[in-house]
């Protein structure tokens, strides 16, 4: 058997089994049972499997069946902290478990990550982190492996939250640790790295492609957006548009400051496009999305209510997004990816208030990493499209 045999997965998943019809798993399941390599479904966090037996002796048991298939839908293998042996060892079991189908892998190791803030820690120098890639290289091998490198790495650099010297000693040395990780990571077999690009509520190309080009974009497979974030699908898609386009502008010798922002009626940005990118859209950098919290879309806070709403923060009544798949239907778009883990926090969101409670859900949210019961449920609940059948 491909998954260990844990006794608490089998006695919720043989509660739940008259509710849970067929796996939600991926919007590319094959209709049969011959195995098709598609995308890997990780081990869950053990506490899912806790509240949906929890769940069943409450008798609540649609929502039981909901909390399984979401962790039984293929998201992110999340690596970061460990040791340059831990990793790699780590990094070569999921490889081998996953037999075949792609498996997403988010990088989250680099020196100074999330300027310190709630998903803070990394390698603590340049030096380090090059051991770690290089022994990330060696787990993943000749194995199938979209790499999600560095979620906050280019939308989030030191010198934006006051971490860097005058000289710009961190930045630099952050562009120099991205281009790293791309040349050790791409040339592998198997292996397609996208860079960071933040999400459609932050950065305009206009200022996320340079940061993309000094990252190393030329070398890499693309980049992605959207990574822990609410943005809808049409959003993302997008704004993917025209990163894109933009990075192929200034490829020709372009200004990124003249490229279209999201913000600009699609019809004006598509012909200013067509009028000033000359490069052949197949030939322009592909990206990913993140669709694993985006089924209803961006939080919109009180107007008023708070000095920092935190609106990427563990918002309330969101939703799971579409399933993911390697079949997107845009040529520019390579997939569709959970890439954060549905139903882990964000952190401790005060919303600029003094705590100790989140005002908004009246409880103190887990540490980020942990898992969130009630984000769990809400996510099953508000799931757009419906996780489960006949929703």
């Amino acid at each position: 058997m491909r998954r260990r045999a844990i006794p608490l997965i089998s006695a919720a998943l043989a509660l739940t089994a008259a509710v849970l019809a067929a796996p939600a798993a991926t919007a590319d399941s094959a209709p049969d049972a011959r195995h098709r390599p598609g995308l890997y479904t990780p081990d869950a966090n053990p506490e899912a499997y806790s509240q949906a037996i929890e769940l069943v002796r409450a008798g609540q048991y649609r929502d039981a069946a909901g909390i399984l298939a979401m962790v039984r839908t293929p998201q992110a293998v999340w690596f970061g902290d460990q040791t340059p042996a831990q990793v790699e060892r780590e990094v070569r079991a999921t490889v081998e478990d996953a037999d075949g189908d792609t498996v997403v892998f988010a990088l989250y190791n680099v020196p100074g990550r999330d300027c310190s803030g709630y998903s803070g820690g990394g390698a603590n120098n340049t030096a380090e982190y090059k051991a770690w890639i290089d022994a990330v290289a060696r787990g993943v091998g000749r194995g199938e492996a979209v790499i999600v490198l560095e979620p906050d790495s280019l939308a989030l650099i030191p010198s934006d939250c006051g971490q860097d010297d005058a000289q710009g000693t961190k930045t630099a040395a952050r562009y120099a640790e991205v281009n790293y990780a791309i040349d050790k990571l791409e040339p592998l077999r198997g292996t397609r790295v996208y860079l960071d690009t933040g999400h459609p509520g932050w950065h305009g190309p206009d200022s996320i492609t340079p940061r993309l080009l000094k990252g190393g974009i030329g070398k890499a497979t693309g980049f992605f957006t959207n990574a822990s974030n609410y943005n809808t699908d049409a959003a993302n898609s997008w704004y993917g548009k025209l990163i894109s386009a933009c990075v192929a502008y200034v490829g020709e010798g372009g200004d990124s400051r003249q490229c279209p922002h999201q913000s600009w009626p699609h019809e004006q940005a598509d012909e200013w496009i067509a009028a000033n990118v000359r490069t052949p859209a197949y030939r322009w950098k592909h990206f990913v999305t993140d669709s694993s919290r985006n089924g209803q879309g961006p939080w919109v806070p009180p107007p008023g209510k708070y000095t920092d709403p935190q609106d990427w923060c563990n918002p309330p009544n969101r939703g799971l997004g579409a399933r993911p798949t390697l079949n997107t239907g845009d040529p520019l778009q390579d997939a569709r990816l959970w890439i954060k883990i549905p139903g882990e926090s964000d952190g401790l969101c005060l919303r600029g208030t003094a705590g100790p409670e989140d005002p908004e859900r009246g409880m103190a949210d887990p540490k980020a990493g942990d898992w969130f019961r009630e984000q769990a449920l809400e996510l099953v609940r508000l799931s757009n499209p419906p996780i489960l059948p006949g929703s």
